[in-house]
């Protein structure tokens, strides 16, 4: 299958996905990168590696032509799945409904606490911690119009050390998101190969 990834920021799990590509772990094409954030670590990764890299932001475009422009660019790339990878922006509802069950996130906790709006980096951290949970992880879901709301297709507990800052357990959950999403993506496109050839 084609993917799409959605990145806003670094893009560790970009590099991540786009690694395990490399090594035969993961066979479907990366095939574009869709960014609001022209300089970000993520768009810097795609030049050097030459993978397409469409810059589509409200600062370029209003909400109607934004939906156009990221519409017109997934069909020209021939996209059957998008991966979001630390983008900071919600999808628009058409989208999500085109790519209904095709749409999936990473997100920094263990769902459906520490979910919604505004949560996202260290933000989650930093409440995971106030919280007083002993456990925090990471969750792999499908996307849906809702923030954090989709249906949970993975998650991987982290114990929380007394001693743990915001920075250090969003280093712990970002090592098993490196590891994971990738293996998710692999598993899920040997389901999308067996609906495909069915």
């Amino acid at each position: 299958m084609n993917i799409c990834i959605f990145a806003s920021g670094n893009g560790s799990n970009f590099k991540s996905i786009y690694r395990a590509h490399r090594k035969g772990k993961i066979k479907s094409n990366i095939k574009l990168l869709i960014t609001n954030n022209s300089s970000c670590g993520a768009a810097l990764f795609a030049k050097k590696y030459k993978i397409p890299c469409e810059h589509i932001s409200s600062e370029k475009y209003d909400d109607n032509e934004l939906e156009i422009k990221m519409t017109s660019v997934l069909i020209k790339h021939k996209i059957d799945f998008i991966v979001l990878a630390g983008y900071m922006k919600k999808l628009p509802d058409s989208i999500v409904n085109k790519y209904q069950d095709r749409i999936i996130n990473i997100h920094p906790a263990l769902l459906p606490s520490f979910g919604g709006k505004g949560m996202y980096g260290l933000n989650v951290h930093k409440a995971v911690l106030e919280s007083g949970v002993r456990y925090s992880g990471l969750t792999i879901h499908y996307v849906d119009n809702e923030y954090d709301n989709g249906r949970i297709i993975f998650q991987k507990s982290v114990k929380i050390d007394d001693e743990d800052t915001p920075e250090t357990l969003q280093e712990k959950i970002l090592k098993q998101e490196h590891i994971y999403y990738p293996k998710i993506i692999a598993e899920l496109e040997k389901n999308y190969e067996k609906k495909s050839t069915n």
